[in-house]
C-alpha cells in the first residue's frame, strides 16, 4: 500500500509508476525535447525506463505519471524526490511534459494537485525547484505557482 494515493483533476488523472509502466516511460523520456532541461540524457532502451522508475522509487519520494482523462494517454510526470523528513522537512519537485501538450496548462493543473501532498502526506517544510536558466517555460510556470527565487553560488 503506497502512501501516494491517485489525484484526479478536470482533465488529468495522477498516479505513481511502476515498473509495468516502462514502456510509455521510454517512449517518453526517448524524445529529447523532454530531457533538454533536464539532468539525463534520451533513453536509449528499456532498462534506463526501468532505472528513471527504480530511482524514484528508492529515492524517498513519489513520482506519479500524469494522464489526459479524455484519451486516457499518457503525457508526462511530476512528482518529489531527495525527500528529506528531518526537520525542517523538504523534497524537491520535478516534472516534465511531452511536447504535444506544452502551453495548455496542464502542467499547473497537475502540480497545483500534487503540491499540497507535499504538505499534508509528506508534512515538508518546504518545497524545492531547480530550473535551468534557459528554460523559461519552467521559470513562469513555477513563478505562477508562487515560488521564490534563489540562487545558489557553486565554489569550484
Amino acid at each position: 500500500m503506497t502512501m501516494f494515493q491517485p489525484i484526479e483533476t478536470k482533465r488529468l488523472y495522477l498516479r505513481e509508476l511502476t515498473l509495468a509502466d516502462r514502456e510509455i516511460v521510454f517512449q517518453h523520456f526517448a524524445n529529447p525535447n523532454v530531457t533538454r532541461f533536464m539532468d539525463i540524457e534520451p533513453c536509449r532502451g528499456m532498462e534506463e525506463a526501468e532505472e528513471i522508475i527504480q530511482f524514484h522509487i528508492q529515492n524517498s519520494g513519489c513520482r506519479y505519471g500524469i494522464f489526459n482523462k479524455m484519451h486516457n494517454q499518457f503525457i508526462g510526470t511530476a512528482g518529489y524526490h531527495c525527500w528529506n523528513p528531518n526537520s525542517p522537512s523538504s523534497a524537491e519537485i520535478g516534472f516534465d511534459l511531452s511536447p504535444s501538450y506544452w502551453g495548455q496548462g496542464l502542467m499547473q493543473e497537475a502540480l497545483e494537485a500534487m503540491i499540497p501532498v507535499g504538505w499534508n502526506v509528506m508534512n515538508l517544510d518546504w518545497v524545492e525547484a531547480t530550473v535551468e536558466q534557459e528554460n523559461k517555460q519552467s521559470q513562469r510556470l513555477l513563478d505562477k505557482l508562487e515560488f521564490v527565487k534563489s540562487f545558489l553560488l557553486h565554489v569550484t
